[in-house]
């Protein structure tokens, strides 16, 4: 009987740990698409109006920076999911 609770409970931290790992790979995976995507359309953006390529390239990097707290945010509280 204590054998299986014990099994039970080193189950239930395993997939603990599966699911943190993956919410965390999620976001990270996800903040990359989403500053390829922004870089893409940034360069697309200078190409077709060079002008104004400070004004976007200053863009860019802003939400570049924000999208990568958010995802370094979704990292930490994915590690903080762990269970102990």
């Amino acid at each position: 009987m204590l054998l299986a609770t014990f099994l039970q409970a080193a189950a239930g931290a395993a997939l603990g740990n599966a699911g943190a790992a993956l919410g965390a790979a999620i976001a990270v995976i996800g903040a990359a698409i989403g500053l390829g995507k922004i870089g893409q359309s940034a360069m697309e953006s200078i190409a077709r109006q060079p002008e104004a390529a400070g004004d976007i390239r200053t863009s860019m990097i802003l939400i570049g920076a924000f999208m990568e707290g958010v995802s370094l945010l979704a990292v930490v509280v994915c590690l903080m999911a762990i269970p102990k």
